[in-house]
């Protein structure tokens, strides 16, 4: 290990033992060179002298080989170690304690465990009770509170339904299920007050400001708020407790029954049964026209699918009752009404019924089939214990699609109205149509020239040129009626976002899903103005009526501006509709 400098040899490790004092600083030295990145002064000397021993920068203690990076390091790591064994005085290890030695003669006592022994066991036999999570609801309906952090039993969701459903069917009698939940004869309840019908999207929970029912006087006598939290407080868990309100008996109890009616006796209220014709058909029911009246047969809780389809659950029907009864709160009101509109399709009368089809429905069926072709199932399938739910309503008219309109005026007028009406149920009750094709827009003749809507307190008169409008069928609706939001969750139906490109009608329910983002229960009242879009297209594209290029290009620059509005509130004050309202003294 030596190096020749100016011709002499030079022995390193000869220097480093000569002094302690030279060699730490050479040690030192060796340590600086091995950090430093640029030449020492050595280094200039070495170069200059032309040694051979010489590696990049650094000085090499070994000469010849070439050494790899990794290489490198260990070998310095090395020096360093040997360095500290040398001149670093080393550390006696301490010694391991042990334990002390026993005295002897003395025997130790075994641990002893009995305590926690007995702790376990108590523990043991304590029954656990794990907080079971909100059951997933097998429809595809669903209920959302605005306040309430924690999920809602559903016991007590489905008396509070129960409750709103009395509030807009003041003329049901007592249901025999709520007496039970209350453990009062049925005999024994009068309606003796109303419940105050709230105004406002604000309120979120049901408040009774009187006692609904009485038994009498009697000191046992309870209030519907004390039952709805008595039972707010049972364990989902207890089977026997959560079938006290089956979601059919509160079905039935919504449309005023304690069993479910006949459809001949239903029908035979309203018209001859003989004279029953079909009028229509949907993918979940058909539609009869029963004298001055039309209703809509929906089949519930069958096995058998209908058109292809799943039947509707209990569920799904009672919030379609509660949301049509609701609408019908907008209808009649004048002077003091702060929204107020006619345009949604009066219910007059909702029942549960149970049995097969009777024959006069059967020939009205196949007479429409015969005539129109009908695209569904024969209902003489239905077997004998099928139910079903029977929405009787005013009779709106002709549907859009085949109703004939005959200039651009009635074309301007079905929008305008629509475009109001929706308006008015946004300003009421967050209300979204989400299923408003041409289907669900009825047409009749009228002798009124003008129709009156009442938007957040400003009355405005709309031009009818003759055209009366009827909205129909919120299966897919969103509404928030002051106490729940009823809205139907759409991400459980995927099928219902595959419809054929291009087609309108399935391209609008993908534009839902956008603006939504899947979030079905939130308010996205772009959705009204999204079905508006469709209309406008299919007033290009579908409708024949007299009209000129002009009219046409109104339309599309109409269809332009409405992309850009977030409501329909926003859409009725376009210019397009400006000269359609007249001035209300």
């Amino acid at each position: 290990m030596a190096c020749t400098r100016g011709g002499h040899s030079i022995d390193q490790w000869s220097e480093i033992l000569a002094t302690e004092g030279e060699q730490q600083q050479q040690e030192n030295e060796v340590v600086y060179r091995r950090k430093k990145t640029q030449n020492t002064s050595k280094d200039v000397d070495l170069r200059k002298s032309g040694s051979s021993c010489r590696y990049g920068n650094r000085v090499n203690f070994v000469a010849g080989t070439k050494r790899v990076s990794w290489n490198r390091s260990l070998s310095t790591r090395g020096r360093s170690s040997i360095a500290c064994m040398i001149y670093l005085p080393q550390m006696k290890p301490d010694k391991r304690k042990g334990k002390p030695a026993l005295p002897k003669g003395k025997f130790v006592q075994p641990p002893n465990f009995e305590k926690e022994r007995a702790y376990f066991e108590e523990v043991d036999a304590f029954e656990l009770v794990e907080e079971s999570p909100s059951p997933k609801k097998l429809d595809t309906w669903a209920v959302g509170n605005k306040t309430d952090s924690g999920p809602v039993p559903l016991l007590c969701t489905r008396l509070e339904k129960w409750l709103m459903s009395k509030k807009l069917n003041h003329g049901c009698g007592p249901s025999s299920t709520l007496s039970k939940i209350l453990d009062t004869p049925s005999m024994a309840l009068e309606p003796i007050a109303d419940f105050d019908l709230p105004q406002t999207p604000q309120k979120s929970s049901v408040k009774i400001n009187s006692q609904l029912y009485s038994d009498g006087g009697n000191e046992g006598s309870k209030c519907i708020e004390a039952a709805v939290k008595k039972l707010s407080l049972i364990s989902l868990s207890d089977s026997a407790d959560s079938d006290k309100l089956d979601p059919f008996d509160a079905l039935l109890a919504a449309c005023g029954q304690l069993s479910p009616a006949k459809l001949h006796d239903v029908f035979s209220k309203y018209c001859d049964i003989e004279t029953i014709a079909k009028v229509g058909e949907g993918t979940y029911g058909e539609a009869f026209r029963i004298g001055n009246y039309v209703c809509k047969i929906v089949p519930v809780n069958g096995d058998l699918r209908v058109n292809g389809e799943v039947q509707k659950r209990s569920e799904e029907l009672l919030d379609e009752v509660i949301l049509s009864r609701t609408l019908n709160q907008l209808r009649g009101k004048e002077g003091d009404a702060y929204n107020s509109c006619k345009t949604f399709i009066e219910t007059i009368d909702i029942r549960v019924c149970q049995g097969t089809y009777d024959a006069a429905l059967i020939k009205a069926w196949e007479d429409w089939d015969e005539k129109h072709g009908s695209e569904n199932d024969h209902p003489k399938e239905f077997p004998e214990k099928q139910c079903y739910v029977v929405f009787v309503l005013e009779n709106g008219g002709k549907d859009l699609e085949s109703f004939v309109l005959q200039n651009f005026d009635e074309a301007r007028s079905l929008l305008v109205q629509v475009a109001t009406a929706l308006a008015v149920a946004e300003s009421e009750y967050e209300f979204e149509h989400r299923d408003l094709h041409w289907g669900n827009i009825l047409l009749s003749q009228n002798d009124s020239e003008t129709l009156q809507f009442i938007v957040e307190g400003k009355v405005l008169l709309v031009k009818t040129y003759g055209l009366f409008i009827s909205i129909i069928d919120f299966t897919l609706s969103r509404i928030n009626t002051g106490d729940n939001i009823l809205f139907l969750d759409l991400s459980m139906d995927p099928y219902l976002f595959k419809g054929p490109k291009g087609d309108k009608q399935s391209e609008t329910y993908r534009k839902m899903k956008e603006v939504t983002e899947d979030y079905w229960e939130g308010s996205f009242p772009k959705t009204n103005v999204l079905w508006l879009l469709y209309l406008v297209d299919m007033l290009l594209q579908k409708k024949s009526f007299d009209r000129t290029s002009k009219n046409e290009r109104d339309l599309r620059s109409l269809k332009k501006r409405l992309d850009k509005y977030t409501s329909a509130k926003e859409a009725m004050f376009d210019p397009f509709f400006s000269d359609l309202f007249v001035e209300h003294d």
